[in-house]
């Protein structure tokens, strides 16, 4: 009885350090990589994974296509099936840091957000995007698909930064 007593209180332990740690972490600003070649950067991405958001309610198969505009901004579209009907929504972006362009302001129509690159492959094969306040996170693969060791690695970084991986739900890939 014991050794189950002391295994309780130590996993009790461990789990309000983690707890405490994640909290502290969030209050702390979300760092980003150090530096984004737009160039590379541009192309489809397929979503593998995002935080709920109701603009992306029911949405599957799930991609984001950026192409340079005349005026230096990124040209966004992103779509995915709803309800086996494609979904589109045009947007711009504007990197707000030169010295990194690792951070853009997005805009579709009259709404906007800030997109920060929190982690991005050396190859640009993968991508994680967030919102400096924690509630808005994107797993980006140039492939519908992402192999589960990059996947847990993303999701261990996430963390890391404060992000409640919890929240993370798989986009479907089934394109019906």
């Amino acid at each position: 009885m014991k050794k189950e007593q002391i295994f309780a209180a130590s996993a009790a332990l461990a789990g309000a350090a983690a707890v405490a740690w994640i909290a502290r972490e969030k209050d702390e600003p979300l760092e980003t990589v150090r530096h984004v070649d737009l160039e590379k950067y541009l192309g489809k991405w397929h979503e593998i994974a995002r935080f709920p958001q109701s603009f992306e309610k029911d949405c599957n198969c799930s991609t984001a296509e950026y192409s340079s505009n005349e005026d230096g901004s990124i040209k966004m579209l992103n779509s995915c099936m709803k309800k086996g009907k494609l979904d589109t929504a045009e947007g711009r972006a504007v990197v707000t840091d030169k010295k990194t362009n690792s951070k853009l302001k997005v805009h579709f129509g009259i709404f906007g957000g800030k997109y920060w690159i929190i982690a991005l492959a050396p190859d640009y094969s993968y991508a994680m995007v967030g919102h400096p306040n924690r509630k808005y996170l994107w797993i980006l693969n140039r492939k519908p698909e992402m192999d589960n060791q990059t996947y847990n690695f993303l999701l261990v970084q996430a963390a890391a930064k404060g992000f409640d991986v919890r929240n993370l739900i798989k986009t479907a890939q089934d394109c019906s």
